[in-house]
């Protein structure tokens, strides 16, 4: 069966959004548990990768880490597949509450 669907793929041209497919659901075995546990793939735009962090200083981290990240996203999924990855700052609380809320400074407006 494996080797069905590999050929139909190979046959339909579809490898690279498969190689796509599989770093979306296999982040937590390519890049280990500790990154997995605080970055998350978020969207992939022709071969960049989006990847948001949970802190800033995870994102800073993975900046550090993306040339070696990309070297086996190489090895793992193939050439040209991920060229460049993107790394999205965390995003900030929303100090919307409730369902109605006005227009107005902001969280400022709350501290006198």
């Amino acid at each position: 069966m494996g080797k069905v669907v590999g050929r139909l793929v190979a046959e339909r041209g579809w490898t690279s959004p498969v190689a796509v497919g599989s770093v979306m659901a296999e982040w937590d075995a390519l890049v280990g548990p500790e990154i997995s546990a605080h970055c998350t793939p978020e969207s992939f735009t022709d071969t960049t990768l989006h990847v948001r962090c949970d802190s800033t200083a995870w994102a800073t981290q993975l900046r550090l880490l993306s040339t070696s990240l990309l070297d086996m996203f190489r090895k793992e999924l193939g050439d040209g597949v991920v060229t460049s990855i993107q790394v999205l700052a965390p995003t900030a609380p929303s100090w919307r509450k409730g369902g109605r809320s006005v227009n107005g400074r902001g969280p400022r407006d709350t501290y006198g």
